[in-house]
């Protein structure tokens, strides 16, 4: 594939003989694994989604495996910086349900990637995830916080980068800190007004990479919100969900979720929440979330 092929993505066809995405299912029979008392897990989600952007980059690069690799040999990773999950719908699914997902993949920079996700039960939309991603490596073995923007072998150099628009234009401005107001908050009010604590576990919480796994920054954040609000009484269902990823952490670290902002009334409930690591404090993620209350 050339480099003005490369820049003219989306894929012209993921339906290639051959290619690894071939083996990927594109409608899903729901079941346990896949849901949640409410509907579709997010988690799960997560993690279907970030296999399906790793599995379309090693088919745009020609692999047949998402194995990424520098000129040196040294291990390259797809690092997610930031997701959005829009128009969510996710109490539609339910067991039994197939799920159909379209996705697409664009290039945005040099390292940088993007990916959308379409996500339909029986025609009927249900979410759209959108997903950009840089490729890292460690720089230091075995250390997570070393981890810096790397080339993979068989990249070809982006002869022409348009500018950033949409989500990837709000999502550089949000890890930059270069952003007034999301989600309808401000950046200048958040302030802590609640905090809860994980200790993240190597066999649930990291993944086989031996990264804090990009499905658990979101999972964290439910479990603060339940410890913050307790909804029992009613379904919760998330309708918008930014996730700005700007660190990660090293096993034995322990992460700290700060409640910045939050709005709630009858039918819904939107907060803010910035995940750190305790030791130290460095920023790991912001997480924008906007729910839908139901009775169940």
């Amino acid at each position: 594939m050339t480099p003005d092929a490369l820049e003219a993505w989306p894929l012209p066809s993921l339906a290639t003989v051959g290619s690894p995405y071939d083996g990927m299912a594109r409608s899903i029979v729901l079941g346990m694994p896949q849901l949640c008392r409410d509907g579709l897990s997010e988690t799960w989600l997560l993690k279907d989604i970030g296999h399906r952007h790793w599995t379309l980059l090693a088919y745009a690069l020609g692999l047949s495996l998402p194995e990424f690799e520098d000129a040196h040999g040294a291990a390259v990773h797809a690092a997610f910086n930031a997701v959005s999950l829009r128009h969510g719908d996710l109490g539609a699914a339910r067991a039994n349900a197939v799920l159909d997902v379209a996705s697409d993949l664009t290039r945005l920079s040099n390292t940088q990637f993007r990916s959308v996700h379409r996500l339909s039960v029986k025609g009927r939309p249900v979410a759209e995830v959108e997903v950009i991603s840089t490729f890292v490596k460690r720089m230091t073995a075995g250390v997570n916080r070393s981890a810096a923007a790397a080339t993979p072998l068989g990249l070809p150099p982006l002869i022409r980068r348009a500018p950033l628009t949409g989500f990837a234009a709000e999502a550089s401005a949000l890890r930059a800190e270069r952003w007034q107001a999301h989600f309808g908050f401000e950046r200048s009010a958040g302030h802590a007004q609640a905090e809860f604590i994980i200790d993240a576990c190597p066999a649930q919480d990291f993944n086989g990479a031996g990264y804090l796994y990009c499905a658990m920054f979101q999972a964290f954040v439910d479990r603060a919100e339940w410890s913050f609000f307790r909804i029992t009484d009613l379904a919760v269902v998330t309708r918008r969900r930014d996730i700005i990823y700007r660190g990660n952490i090293d096993v034995g670290d322990r992460v700290v979720i700060s409640l910045l902002a939050v709005v709630r009334d009858d039918h819904s409930l939107t907060h803010w929440c910035r995940l750190t690591r305790e030791s130290g404090r460095a920023i790991l993620a912001d997480i924008f979330t906007a729910r839908a209350l139901s009775v169940l």
